[in-house]
């Protein structure tokens, strides 16, 4: 493969374009791990260990934040970094159907694509203009708790200039699921990546896979708290990137495969573009996103769902999801002929 350099002369803007998405890129992947061998050093090498103590005292005492709707900031959620970041590809947010105020929501975020990048992008920033898409609701886009408890990468999520729950992105789990819907009012929208980690695996150029055959615990959560149910398809989220090819019963999809099941998630092995070439590198690729959300579908509330209650949404959900497939493909992209594949 040819490397392909980027030219000297290159607009300011996209100057800050690259540099919106390498800062947001740094904190995803990097700041964990930083932030882990900074504070060991700290204990074990260093007479500052009592920095270390008190960083995860902080955790402890402040553990329940990330549950309990975050910490927002919208001032935060409209800093112009964000907009730049928003240009890079460009994304862009569509709505197929009002949100009611009066009432609360439950968004299936599909497909995962390597990072998720879409759904950050639309749903914990005001780059795309959801506020004035959708006014009067609040969304919170959940995500995995472990990002929560690193010391560095928690605060610097939280309160720093990159805070993420400032932004609405809150720890995925039952609880906090429940405080958004149970204890917060209306007009809250809470945001999963249905598919989670292990549908990255599946993130290919022009590829349309979703995991949510046996995906039911979010419905289950709709149904409980009668919150209207969303299906959201971004498509280009799988564009992005290029993943190396691991099809079913590969060496590659083997160890994937086993990872997932010891540790929880499997990362996939990809790239993307340089910051000063076109060809290879970590960061995501040119290419553009749009962000679909579908009309909202009425649940029924019922505190103690029976399993066959949970079934029926979940089938109504799915209908819903490849109508908004079928509906939009070919504005976006995808050819006439391609289906979207549920497993």
């Amino acid at each position: 493969m040819a490397l392909k350099l980027a030219p000297l002369n290159i607009p300011l803007h996209r100057r800050l374009e690259t540099l919106a998405v390498i800062q947001w890129w740094f904190s995803f992947l990097f700041l964990g791990l930083t932030s882990s061998l900074i504070f060991g050093y700290l204990f074990f090498f260093t007479s500052y260990y009592w920095v270390t103590l008190l960083a995860i005292c902080w955790i402890i005492y402040d553990r329940k934040t990330p549950r309990r709707g975050g910490r927002r900031s919208d001032w935060l959620r409209r800093w112009r970094m964000w907009v730049y970041m928003k240009n890079f590809f460009p994304i862009e947010l569509i709505k197929m159907g009002e949100l009611d105020p009066s009432k609360n929501y439950l968004l299936g975020f599909h497909p995962h694509g390597i990072m998720g990048l879409g759904a950050f992008v639309n749903f914990c920033t005001e780059a795309t203009g959801f506020s004035e898409t959708f006014p009067s609701i609040t969304p919170y886009l959940l995500t995995l708790t472990g990002w929560f408890n690193f010391p560095l990468t928690r605060d610097y999520l939280m309160m720093s200039v990159c805070p993420f729950t400032s932004l609405g992105l809150c720890e995925v789990s039952k609880e906090s699921i429940d405080y958004i819907l149970g204890k917060s009012g209306t007009g809250n929208a809470v945001v999963i990546i249905v598919g989670g980690a292990t549908e990255s695996l599946e993130a290919h150029p022009h590829n349309h896979v979703v995991f949510l055959a046996k995906r039911k615990g979010f419905i289950k959560k709709a149904v409980e708290h009668g919150a209207c149910l969303v299906p959201v398809y971004s498509f280009g989220e799988t564009d992005i990137f290029e993943q190396v090819a691991n099809p079913e019963g590969s060496l590659l999809r083997k160890i994937q495969t086993r990872l997932t099941k010891t540790i929880g998630f499997a990362p996939p092995v990809f790239h993307g573009r340089g910051i000063f070439n076109y060809s290879i590198g970590l960061l995501p690729f040119r290419r553009p996103i749009h962000t679909v959300v579908g009309k909202p579908i009425a649940v029924e509330k019922s505190p103690v769902p029976t399993q066959e209650e949970i079934d029926q949404v979940h089938q109504k959900y799915i209908d819903a999801l490849r109508e908004l497939f079928e509906e939009n493909k070919t504005k976006y992209g995808v050819e006439s002929h391609e289906k979207l594949i549920i497993i």
